[in-house]
């Protein structure tokens, strides 16, 4: 891990330091899960995680229904960026605000 991938926020052992704090961002491969459990299996992994958490999900092809689907369901709880996009899939980092 490089220091450009890690942030400067407070340890969560130590709760009033500015100690450097790694990213706790938790991969999710959509494509190895049966496509009618992927948005139950979605869903279930999101609730999971706690704020400042991130789900780094893999996709086979660009999930547009499924963001929509998370913005109606969660608001602004989460924060969707793409860190890839092609023909071949997406990678896309989902963090849980609150």
């Amino acid at each position: 891990m490089s220091s450009a991938d890690v942030s400067s926020r407070p340890s969560p052992d130590h709760p009033g330091s500015s100690a450097p704090a790694a990213e706790t961002v938790h991969p999710f491969d959509a494509r190895g899960v049966a496509r009618r459990f992927r948005h139950a299996a979605i869903f279930g992994a999101l609730d999971a995680l706690t704020p400042g958490e991130t789900m780094r999900f893999l996709n086979d092809h660009d999930p547009v229904p499924l963001l929509r689907q998370i913005a109606e369901r969660y608001g602004a709880a989460f924060e969707v960026g793409y860190r890839h996009r092609s023909e071949q899939g997406v990678v896309i980092d989902i963090l849980r605000l609150e």
